[in-house]
């Protein structure tokens, strides 16, 4: 099994990233604060005004170590990368399927039931956690209408009905999540999903994490040959990562929604460590930026029993798992793909 190697978040503005010898080391105002052996990442994620030295993107693209610039509230910017890897053979199979409809269809309908899956997961455990009786009340039909909304992903379809019940699927299990929430209450309240710009707080955490799992699921599919921006949910669109967009919905709930809610019910966040901009946009201060990084890198060293595989796999091995099932289902290895589904 591939060993899960940590990713390396910078934040401090103003940082400068160069390459020692086989280490990578972060200076701030000419001090070195770090030096990491390049074998010990897989990923180095620069926020806001943070520079790297060309000797240093050139060393990581010939170590397969992702950098990705975002801003210093968690949009993409770009990514460095060195050739292309993987078994031209998988792409080119890749590419044919996701011109086909009817496969595309199917493929939809396997992601789509990891997300509903797992988003009913939570509810249901949300009630085992909190059995009062107005969380009960309230969450217990929208868990009833997920399981409906599974039951029509059994049904044959097309692109545009798979998709029709995600979005339905969807808005009914962000209608509750004001509801999973336990705590701080008058600072973190959860109306609608909004985005570019998140006008809460908790859409700011919610798209922050969304980022950082999009970062591993696209690494996770380049790491195993397959192109992560033809996808077959999400169609191709210049500079969208489709694929990446497909796999990570089965992720969304498991490694972001989750803890989100963590954070704010155990009181790790506060709403004093968010500034709201003239616009009304949310963003996260350095302290909230550095507790969240700090919980996510944590979670990933967290274990899980793989529902398909039926041994421990660390979470932040999870999307590499999938890809590696995802391009196992492509080259006609595997009879079905397995979606992940968090038990």
């Amino acid at each position: 099994m591939k060993k899960h190697l940590n990713t390396l978040y910078v934040t401090t503005q103003g940082s400068y990233l160069h390459k020692d010898g086989e280490t990578v080391v972060v200076k701030q105002e000419d001090e070195v604060k770090l030096r990491l052996p390049i074998h010990t990442i897989k990923g180095i994620v620069c926020f806001g005004q943070v520079s790297c030295s060309p000797h240093l993107m050139g060393f990581c693209a010939e170590n397969d170590v992702a950098l990705s610039f975002l801003t210093s509230y968690g949009r993409f910017l770009a990514k460095v990368e060195g050739p292309v890897s993987g078994n031209v053979l998988l792409r080119r199979r890749q590419y044919r399927m996701a011109d086909d409809p009817l496969f595309s269809a199917k493929m939809a309908q396997y992601f789509l039931i990891g997300k509903i899956s797992n988003a009913r997961t939570a509810l249901l455990r949300v009630m085992r956690d909190h059995p009062e009786k107005g969380v009960t009340e309230k969450i217990q039909p929208v868990a009833a209408r997920l399981a409906n909304y599974m039951d029509k992903l059994k049904t044959p379809g097309n692109l545009d009905y798979y998709r029709g019940i995600e979005g339905e699927a969807a808005q009914t299990y962000f209608s509750v999540f004001n509801e999973m929430i336990f705590a701080q209450k008058e600072d973190f309240f959860f109306q609608d999903r909004n985005r570019r710009p998140p006008l809460d707080r908790i859409n700011c955490l919610l798209s922050f994490f969304y980022t950082l799992v999009m970062h591993d699921v696209r690494s996770a599919l380049e790491s195993v040959g397959l192109d992560p921006a033809v996808g077959f949910l999400h169609r191709d669109r210049p500079g969208r990562p489709s694929l990446a967009l497909d796999l990570m919905e089965e992720f969304r709930v498991f490694m972001a929604d989750r803890l989100v809610l963590s954070l704010i019910n155990l009181r790790q966040l506060s709403g004093e460590q968010f500034e709201q901009s003239e616009s009304g946009a949310f963003t996260m201060n350095d302290e909230a930026r550095k507790t969240v990084l700090t919980a996510y890198q944590t979670r990933k060293q967290e274990e899980i029993m793989h529902p398909f595989l039926q041994e421990k796999v660390e979470v932040g091995l999870l999307p590499h798992v999938q890809a590696l099932l995802l391009a196992r289902f492509l080259r006609g290895d595997l009879d079905a793909y397995p979606p992940f589904v968090w038990r």
